[in-house]
């Protein structure tokens, strides 16, 4: 990278208690407002220096042999300058001072740093990082490993060489050689880009390799039981104890917009009283750490009534007996197929139900919906508002009535 300045000067260093004799000459870099300076172990007479030379004056011998030391010092710094632009690197006199001193620079790896990011997550899991954010970087960590032993045959790079090349041969990677869709793509190099941003506030990377590059997400529907399906799956008896529970803590979150992790951290102390006298969900999001208040529907204060004196939730503490995600979603698979739901059912389409389903569809304000859902932003709840075409077709019929 040019800089918009560079100078290199020869002074002779005073100082506050000189008397006389000579002086130690010093060496002063100058890079884009930035300067350093470094003693040349040598010395002049102040009388016999030339400051605009930035030399000794005479021809002795050892006048020569003094300016022909400065001569190749200065060489050495202009040889430097020269080779970290052909290297297209930032030029800084940090740089310039380690490589004219011999020092080694602390070589730092992409990485080293992505695994000490991670494993700070993990040290602060349940207290800032919900387990599933920090299974994501893992999987992204992972994949850029991989990444780039395919692409260098080494372990791992140094972050002065990302570049945008490096972020688009890792996009194209992880669609061709991951089969990742495109979403998933962008959030595993979204995960990337946090970590260089980081190094970049450090100041341990001078230059945004993420720079031109676009982090676009395709806009997908988000899936939803509709008010059918929500019924079916309220209103059916089921076999077993186990696929009863899961159904209610489901039909929970339903109820409630609240999301897997949520709800698993959810203890009857998050229920207050409001000022209307009614009974409220008011916590912090896992996630965003948003505040989350939701009214509890008459069906959601049932099933908390229905498990208040539960064994487990007794001896946990929390306010529901909710099983794993994994195994959460695998029973509700079956339930599914119990109740004739020709589709795939997670636990997070009923955070999508809440949102769509109970509520907007039902007419209640978008800025209240986002409000309820946790939401730091509204634009995430417009994602659930496009999909309501039942809500759109009632308002649009209610529209041409007036008109007719």
């Amino acid at each position: 990278m040019f800089t918009n300045s560079f100078s290199v000067l020869f002074y002779l260093k005073r100082r506050s208690n000189y008397v006389s004799g000579d002086l130690p000459i010093y060496l002063r870099i100058t890079a884009s407002g930035h300067r350093i300076e470094l003693a040349t172990k040598r010395t002049c007479e102040p009388e016999k220096w030339n400051s605009a030379a930035g030399r000794k004056s005479g021809t002795k011998e050892d006048t020569r042999q003094l300016n022909v030391y400065l001569d190749t010092l200065q060489s050495k710094v202009y040889e430097i300058h020269r080779q970290l632009i052909a290297d297209e690197q930032e030029v800084t006199v940090e740089t310039i001072k380690a490589k004219l001193t011999g020092q080694s620079e602390k070589r730092t790896m992409f990485l080293q740093e992505f695994e000490k990011h991670n494993n700070r997550l993990i040290e602060l899991k349940d207290q800032e990082y919900a387990r599933g954010t920090i299974l994501r970087y893992a999987a992204s960590y992972k994949h850029a490993r991989e990444f780039i032993s395919w692409k260098y045959g080494s372990a791992d790079i140094e972050i002065q060489k990302l570049n945008y090349e490096f972020i688009a041969d890792f996009e194209f990677w992880l669609k061709s050689n991951k089969k990742c869709g495109h979403n998933t793509t962008m959030r595993y190099i979204a995960y990337c880009k946090k970590i260089v941003l980081s190094l970049i506030k450090l100041g341990l990377l001078q230059k945004d390799p993420f720079f031109g590059f676009k982090i676009r997400k395709k806009e997908v529907n988000r899936a939803a039981l509709t008010e059918k399906e929500l019924k079916a799956i309220d209103s059916k008896k089921f076999p077993s104890a186990r696929l009863t529970q899961v159904r209610d803590i489901f039909l929970f979150s339903c109820y409630t917009g609240l999301a897997y992790v949520d709800v698993q951290k959810l203890s009857r102390s998050d229920i207050k009283t409001g000022q209307d006298g009614e009974q409220w969900v008011i916590i912090n999001r896992q996630k965003t750490g948003s505040q989350f208040r939701v009214l509890l529907l008459p069906a959601a204060l049932k099933i908390i009534a229905k498990y208040e004196n539960e064994v487990q939730c007794h001896a946990t503490g929390k306010l529901l007996p909710i099983l794993s995600n994994q195994k959460m979603n695998a029973y509700l698979k079956e339930i599914a197929d119990v109740c004739g739901i020709d589709r795939n059912i997670s636990f997070h389409i009923a955070r999508h139900t809440f949102a769509t389903t109970v509520t907007l569809s039902n007419g209640i304000p978008i800025e209240s919906v986002s409000k309820m859902l946790g939401h730091s932003n509204i634009r995430t709840t417009q994602i659930y508002a496009k999909i309501v075409d039942s809500k759109i077709s009632g308002d649009m019929r209610k529209l041409k009535k007036r008109y007719s």
